[in-house]
Order: C-alpha cells, then sequence, then structure tokens
C-alpha cells in the first residue's frame, strides 16, 4: 500500500498571502504629507529630499507636493518630493 496520498492531500494547502509591496504613488504624481510612496524589502529606492524612510524600509512623504524619482551616482535610485 502506498504511504502518499494521490492528487494532492490536505498537506498541501499552505500560503503566505501577499506583501502588498511596490510603489503606490508614482512620478509627477501629487502626494500629501505622511503618504506612502512606496513599500520594500531594503532599500532598492533611497530616501531624498522631503522623504523619510520607515522601519521596514517604507518610503513616504514629508511634504505635500509631487513625486520625483531620479538616479543618482552608482546607478541609486533616490524618490524626492517637489513642493508646489
Amino acid at each position: 500500500m502506498a504511504h502518499k496520498k494521490g492528487s494532492g492531500s490536505s498537506r498541501n494547502g499552505r500560503d503566505s498571502s501577499g506583501r502588498r509591496l511596490g510603489i503606490k504613488v508614482y512620478g509627477n504624481q501629487y502626494i500629501r504629507s505622511g503618504g506612502i510612496i512606496l513599500r520594500q524589502r531594503g532599500t532598492k529606492y533611497y530616501p531624498g529630499s522631503n522623504v523619510g524612510i520607515g522601519r521596514d524600509h517604507t518610503l513616504y512623504a514629508l511634504k505635500t507636493g509631487l513625486v520625483n524619482f531620479r538616479k543618482k551616482k552608482y546607478n541609486k535610485s533616490v524618490v524626492s518630493i517637489i513642493e508646489i
């Protein structure tokens, strides 16, 4: 007799839900202070002017304005807020 059940059994039913990471507000879009710009694991994007970084590397707006993505030295991506 086989010890494994065929066609998938109740032992297989575990999977974690998605973490909802990624960019929430894109370039040249308006954001209010305190709004989340992006959620990430590690610093793929670095904070620029008027942008703060959270304990879990989340970038958020410190001032109200337009979001700006740009590349800096060594191809680093920096996110900043342009006040209006």
